[in-house]
C-alpha cells in the first residue's frame, strides 16, 4: 500500500523504524491527495498508514465515507452540532464515534462490529452475540392430553 501510495498519492509523511531492530515494523506513512478511487481510499488498510481526502464540504465528506464497500467504523470531529446530527444520521459505520478517539471499546459496554464488508452480524460485545454461534432448535409439544399414561409406560 506505501508503494502504491508513492505512485497514487503525495507522500507528506514517512517515519523510518529500521532503528526498532528485529522484528516486522511499517513506517507510519500519511498521503495527502489520495484520488477517491485509489486502494487507499477504498480498502481497509491495517497498518500505521493514513489517506487524507480533500472535499468541498461535509456533505460531500459523508458521500465518500459511504461510498466505501466497508463500514466497520468511522469517527467525526466536529465544533458543529448540524455536523455531527448529520454523521448519526448519515455515516454508514458499524461504529460510529464523535468527538473522541476511535479505537477502545469496552467490551461488555460498547457493542463493536461493522456491516457491509465489515460485518457478519451481531456485534462482539452484545447481549446476543453469542446466539450467533449456536443452531436454533424449537420443540413444541402438544399438552392437551388425553388418557393417562402411567410413570414409564406408554399409552394408546
Amino acid at each position: 500500500m506505501i508503494a502504491q501510495g508513492k505512485r497514487d498519492a503525495k507522500l507528506a509523511l514517512e517515519i523510518d523504524c529500521a532503528h526498532l531492530g528485529d522484528g516486522y515494523f511499517i513506517d507510519p506513512t500519511i498521503f495527502t491527495a489520495v484520488p477517491p478511487d485509489s486502494s487507499l481510499a477504498t480498502e481497509e488498510i491495517f497498518g500505521p498508514v493514513l489517506a487524507v481526502m480533500n472535499v468541498p464540504d461535509f456533505e460531500q465528506a459523508l458521500v465518500l465515507a459511504n461510498a466505501i464497500c466497508y463500514a466497520l467504523t468511522g469517527g467525526v470531529y466536529s465544533r458543529s452540532p448540524m455536523h455531527l446530527a448529520w454523521a448519526k444520521q448519515r455515516f454508514q459505520a458499524g461504529n460510529l464515534y464523535l468527538n473522541r478517539k476511535i479505537t477502545g471499546a469496552r467490551v461488555g459496554y460498547q457493542p463493536f462490529g461493522g456491516f457491509k464488508l465489515t460485518g457478519m452480524g451481531t456485534k462482539a460485545g452484545s447481549s446476543d452475540y453469542l446466539l450467533q454461534f449456536l443452531e436454533p432448535r424449537t420443540v413444541t409439544e402438544n399438552t392437551l392430553r388425553k388418557g393417562y399414561a402411567p410413570e414409564g409406560g406408554v399409552a394408546f
